[in-house]
């Protein structure tokens, strides 16, 4: 597996002061896990923003540390941004060691093109976009492919059991964990016009209802009428 690297530096301003280094294009970061002790270092926005995209959550990084001998296999755990300029304002790498396993949410890719979609008009569900998996850091796969081509029908459909990934790699979910279907296309609603029936039927009734009394009241006063006569 080829590994992606990065340089760190180490930091001496902390605390609230830490602004003035976000405005020099300069992010503050945090090293730590394993029995070395954890180290408060620093590094440019430009160099996070070639190389986190690269390696996501779930792909190892070789940590190097100017003054420091060797190197740290070490995961990004946290990324946190600016809410409005998305600019970098922290990051956390783990440091992990390479002969035990770890776990890491792995993004799911769906390839191929469902029949049932493009033959039947249905709606591709893409049940899972991540996967938690367990294997050693160096084993650990950028990603899940999942073939949908298969999905001609809208009986069938895809679940963990169904992946193939290699025998050094567990995922950690249900067997039966849906992944992928084809759901049939929604029906067009037809227009109300057997609900509306029975409401103008209804208002036509209470309509004859009330001109039945009104025509009842109206000989009841010409009865009275005729007898003062």
């Amino acid at each position: 597996m080829d590994v992606v690297s990065v340089k760190l530096f180490p930091r001496e301003v902390t605390g609230k002061k830490v602004a003035t280094l976000r405005r020099k294009g300069v992010v503050p970061v945090h090293l730590y896990g394993g029995e070395a002790p954890p180290l408060t270092l620093q590094v440019e926005s430009p160099v996070l923003r070639k190389v986190l995209p690269q390696v996501g959550s779930n792909k190892p990084v070789s940590v190097q540390v100017e003054g420091r001998p060797g190197e740290d296999i070490c995961f990004v755990r946290e990324v946190q941004r600016h809410p409005v300029t998305e600019e970098f304002v922290h990051v956390d790498f783990l440091r992990v060691d390479v002969t035990k396993k770890v776990t890491a949410q792995v993004p799911v890719v769906y390839v191929g093109e469902p029949p049932a979609v493009r033959n039947l008009g249905g709606v591709l569900i893409q049940a899972l976009p991540t996967l938690e998996v367990e294997a050693l850091p160096m084993r650990m796969p950028g990603s899940i492919q999942v073939d949908v081509s298969i999905l001609d029908t809208f009986d069938k459909s895809i679940h963990i059991r169904d992946l193939v990934v290699s025998s050094d790699v567990t995922i950690l979910a249900s067997p039966e964990d849906l992944i992928a279907r084809v759901a049939p296309p929604k029906k067009e609603e037809e227009p109300a016009a057997e609900a509306a029936a029975p409401v103008a039927a209804a208002e036509v009734e209470v309509i004859a209802k009330e001109r039945k009394e009104e025509e009842e009241g109206e000989e009841e006063e010409g009865a009275k009428g005729d007898k003062k006569k």
